[in-house]
């Protein structure tokens, strides 16, 4: 046998391969230690997570993020007390730090105050609605929701949602968790079902009420207490699960990995530093007689297939 002709070692730099059988290890090395090691970094770090709530004044945004982190991080401004209602592009924004159980969260929310309030149009998804969600969609990861859905009844709330779904298809409209993004069978079943119940009927309340000897998160009607938490009344703990607790590290990774990028491509492709070519992103409305347009994952895989260290 030519000794300049040798089979590969089983130990390579490669990423394995069904072909490719993994290393055989002869005894233990402490592998599983980077998983302790991320997490005490990670808890010295904190984390930091960026939400902008849009919406019409009076329906509820202000309360809904209070609800969402049980503190109270927004105070609302009612209408009809003289104070000037300010213009949509006059954003806010506030910056709160949240622990629990040892647990650093740094949190920004955006506001954005007097959004469509010279619009009267009830009852549909509006046109100005439909134009800023087309574009933000290629920008962020869009959840939407019906705001004060206990004013709704099942009935109205079920044929509403069937309603939204179907401006959001028609109008190539993609919402979290898309699609695309499913990485395995198990990803695929729970997006499916989030899917299916986007967007979520939600109530929020930030004050406690005494409910069968105990206390909840709720609102006082007359006809009796509406439990935030309670499926049975409202949607809000899906949309809890979905933002905090199961795809808040997702929708991180994905605002980074593809909005970002985007983005960057997109404003180097405004100054001219980059040639109109496969990177190319327009990051303008798709026509509404388009039936499919092309994802921002496309322009990641491209990202990694011309980058040599990423392989």
């Amino acid at each position: 046998m030519d000794p300049l002709r040798r089979s590969p070692s089983p130990c390579t730099s490669r990423p394995p391969s069904p072909r490719t059988p993994p290393c055989e290890m002869l005894g233990h090395v402490g592998i599983e230690a980077v998983l302790e090691q991320l997490k005490i970094k990670a808890m010295k770090m904190g984390f930091e997570f960026n939400i902008m709530v849009v919406g019409q004044s009076g329906l509820g945004k202000s309360t809904m993020v209070n609800t969402l982190f049980k503190s109270k991080m927004w105070k609302s401004t009612l209408p009809g007390l003289g104070v000037p209602m300010p213009q949509t592009l006059q954003l806010q924004s506030v910056t709160h730090i949240i622990e629990e159980n040892s647990v650093k969260l740094k949190l920004t929310v955006t506001d954005t105050p007097g959004f469509g309030d010279q619009i009267n149009n009830d009852k549909c998804l509006r046109p100005l609605d439909i134009e800023f969600l087309q574009r933000l969609c290629r920008t962020v990861n869009v959840v939407p929701v019906i705001a004060r859905a206990d004013s709704l009844t099942i009935e109205e709330r079920e044929a509403f949602r069937r309603r939204i779904q179907h401006d959001l298809r028609a109008h190539c409209i993609e919402v979290y968790p898309q699609k695309c993004f499913d990485e395995d069978i198990s990803d695929r079943i729970l997006n499916s079902k989030i899917r299916d119940r986007i967007p979520f009927a939600v109530v929020g309340a930030d004050q406690e009420h005494l409910v069968n000897g105990r206390c909840v998160l709720g609102r006082k009607t007359k006809w009796g207490i509406i439990e935030v938490e309670n499926m049975a009344h409202c949607e809000f703990p899906l949309l809890r699960d979905l933002l905090i607790r199961s795809h808040l590290q997702d929708l991180k990774d994905i605002t980074h990995n593809v909005h970002y990028e985007n983005y960057r491509v997109f404003r180097l492709n405004q100054s001219h530093a980059l040639p109109r070519g496969p990177g190319w992103v327009n990051l303008a409305p798709a026509p509404a007689d388009l039936t499919a347009t092309p994802g921002p994952w496309k322009v990641r895989w491209q990202a990694h297939d011309s980058s040599d260290e990423e392989c």
